[in-house]
């Protein structure tokens, strides 16, 4: 029998701290991003990786939220497994994912038994010799009609932009703007984690006097579109973004929060 554990801040305390408290012995699975999805909140995943192997937990993380903007480390985490979505922050198409699994893992069972994934599929002059046998390796755990003739070039075209670019300097880049966006949030009286709770690219606001009615369609209006996660507003730019749109936004928000 097993249970599902759901593991939210409390008042003083990380989140990373929070999930390390939560890890004991009878933890089988921990399965996190790096990132929440919807205030940023940092998770320190080198310290949670060891302490999963100390109780002998399988860390699995999904990065669609950072993969491609926030720099990782797989040898330093060690994680088991990790996924992702393309069409986020690895700029690709939707309908399309990458998973890593740590050698350790990769004699496994897929949950899809397809044809694909079996040994010899390669020759197909020879399927007619049906195998049960799977291919060794990760390869075994791939979706079936995984040769996609229009989505992987587009997903190899996007990660090869983000190579050129560099994780690093999409982080630095995107941090400083973050961290502009944090000197004009503190200004009118907002919240948000603290820096080392944080992201570069991926910033929470939060309102003390609660969320301003109809916050979207008013800053859209504008020509400022975030979005709203729970009680948080979720601001995540990209490249493409400059201090002339950061100065749109908070200057949009700044009359927004006037009073009446």
């Amino acid at each position: 029998m097993a249970s599902v554990i759901s593991v939210t801040s409390g008042h003083g305390q990380s989140l990373s701290q929070c999930v390390l408290d939560s890890i004991g012995r009878n933890t089988a699975i921990v399965a996190l991003p790096h990132c929440r999805w919807t205030d940023g909140a940092l998770l320190d995943l080198v310290a949670i990786g060891r302490r999963c192997r100390e109780v002998g937990a399988a860390l699995v993380l999904d990065l669609t939220q950072s993969a491609g903007a926030l720099p990782f480390d797989a040898q330093a985490v060690d994680p088991d497994f990790l996924i992702c979505a393309c069409y986020k922050w690895l700029l690709g198409p939707y309908s399309l994912g990458f998973t890593y699994v740590a050698p350790r893992w990769q004699q496994g069972q897929p949950l899809e038994q397809g044809w694909i994934s079996r040994a010899g599929s390669e020759d197909f002059s020879r399927l007619v010799d049906y195998q049960d046998h799977l291919h060794s390796g990760a390869t075994r755990f791939d979706m079936g009609e995984r040769s996609n003739f229009h989505l992987m070039p587009m997903a190899t075209t996007a990660l090869q932009q983000i190579l050129n670019w560099g994780v690093e300097n999409i982080a630095e880049t995107l941090g400083a703007m973050t961290g502009e966006m944090v000197d004009r949030a503190s200004k009118l009286g907002l919240t948000y984690l603290p820096e080392h709770e944080r992201p570069g690219h991926y910033l929470g606001i939060g309102f003390p006097g609660g969320m301003p009615k109809n916050l979207l369609p008013r800053l859209a209006a504008s020509g400022v579109y975030v979005s709203v996660r729970g009680n948080s507003m979720r601001i995540t730019p990209h490249l493409f973004n400059n201090s002339e749109d950061v100065g749109r936004l908070f200057e949009s928000l700044g009359k927004l929060l006037q009073p009446a």
